[in-house]
C-alpha cells in the first residue's frame, strides 16, 4: 500500500526538521562555511545521480537553465547559506519557525508583482505569525541571541520565497527532477565560489563528527524535499504545503530530546513557533 500524501508531507517534515537539528550538532565543532557547502555537495551529489538514473537524455535541454541557475544562486546558494547562519546564531527551533515564513513571502511577492489579490486568510495568516516573531523576538534575551539575529532566518525565507516564480518560469521548458539538478549546481558553483573569495577555504575543513552530522543533515533535507515533491504529486497544494509547514514543531520536539536543548525552550519560543505554523497553515489555505 503506498504512502498517503498526508503522510508523506509529515515525513518530509521530520526530515526537515532532522536536517535542522543534524546542521546544528555539525556547527559546534565547525563553522557555517563548511555547513553550507557541505549541505549543498550532498545535494549535487544526490541530484545528478537520480537525474542520471531517471531523466531520458532527450529531456536534458538547455532552455530552463536560466530559470533553474537563477533560482539557485537566489534560492539554494543564499538560502541555505543564511539558514545555516541562522540556525548558528538563534538556535534550531527559532531558525526553523521564522524559515517557515516562505509562504508569506511568496504571497506579499504576489500581491506587489503579480497583483494577486488580498485575501482574508492572507491577512489572519500575516497576523498570526507576526505574533508569533514578536514572541520569538522577546524570547531572544532568554535564551542568548539578539532580536536583529532574526533577520538571518527572515533573509533565508526571503530567498527561498522569492524563487517561486523563476521556479515556475523553468518548469515550463523541464520536469522538476532535472530543474533541480540544474538549480543545486548553480549554487555548488556559487558557494565554492563565494567561500574562495572570501578567502575562507580553510573554514570548509571540519571534525569527523561534524562531517558525519553535515552530510546526514544533507541527506535528511534533500531527502524531505523528494518526498514534498512526491507528496504535491499525489494531493493538493492546500493540504500538502500546511502539513509539509509542520516542521518547527518536530524541531521542537527533537530538541526536547537533546538535555542541552531542553533548557532553552522557553514558553515564549514554544508558543512563537506554534503561531507561525498556524498562521503558514491559515495563509496556505
Amino acid at each position: 500500500m503506498l504512502p498517503t500524501p498526508h503522510l508523506m508531507a509529515l515525513s518530509s517534515a521530520l526530515c526537515t526538521a532532522s536536517a535542522t537539528i543534524l546542521i546544528q550538532r555539525g556547527l559546534r565543532g565547525s563553522t557555517f562555511y563548511a555547513g553550507a557547502w557541505i549541505n549543498v555537495v550532498v545535494g549535487a551529489v544526490a541530484a545528478w545521480s537520480a537525474a542520471a538514473w531517471l531523466v531520458p537524455i532527450e529531456e536534458f535541454t538547455w532552455q530552463a537553465v536560466p530559470y533553474f541557475a537563477l533560482s539557485g544562486l537566489i534560492g539554494t546558494t543564499g538560502g541555505r547559506l543564511f539558514r545555516v547562519f541562522a540556525i548558528q546564531k538563534v538556535g534550531a527551533p527559532v531558525a526553523a519557525a521564522v524559515n517557515n515564513m516562505t509562504p508569506l513571502v511568496a504571497s506579499g511577492l504576489a500581491i506587489l508583482l503579480l497583483g494577486e489579490r488580498v485575501t482574508r486568510p492572507i491577512v489572519s495568516g500575516t497576523l498570526v505569525i507576526v505574533a508569533g516573531t514578536i514572541l520569538l523576538s522577546l524570547s531572544g534575551r532568554y535564551v542568548g541571541f539578539r532580536v536583529r539575529d532574526l533577520s538571518y532566518p527572515f533573509i533565508a525565507a526571503s530567498c527561498f520565497g522569492t524563487v517561486q516564480i523563476l521556479r515556475k518560469l523553468g518548469l515550463a521548458s523541464a520536469g522538476p527532477l532535472l530543474g533541480a539538478t540544474i538549480n543545486v549546481t548553480a549554487a555548488l558553483i556559487a558557494v565554492t565560489a563565494f567561500v574562495a573569495a572570501s578567502g575562507n577555504l580553510g573554514s570548509l575543513r571540519c571534525s569527523r563528527r561534524s562531517l558525519l552530522y553535515f552530510i546526514g543533515g544533507g541527506i535528511a533535507e534533500n531527502g524531505g524535499v523528494f518526498l514534498l515533491l512526491l507528496a504535491l504529486g499525489f494531493g493538493d497544494v492546500s493540504v500538502v504545503i500546511p502539513l509539509a509547514g509542520t516542521a518547527p514543531l518536530f524541531v521542537l520536539g527533537l530538541a526536547y530530546l537533546i538535555p542541552s536543548e531542553r533548557s532553552k525552550l522557553g514558553w515564549r519560543i514554544v508558543a512563537g513557533v506554534v503561531l507561525v505554523v498556524l498562521g503558514v497553515g491559515v495563509l496556505s489555505r
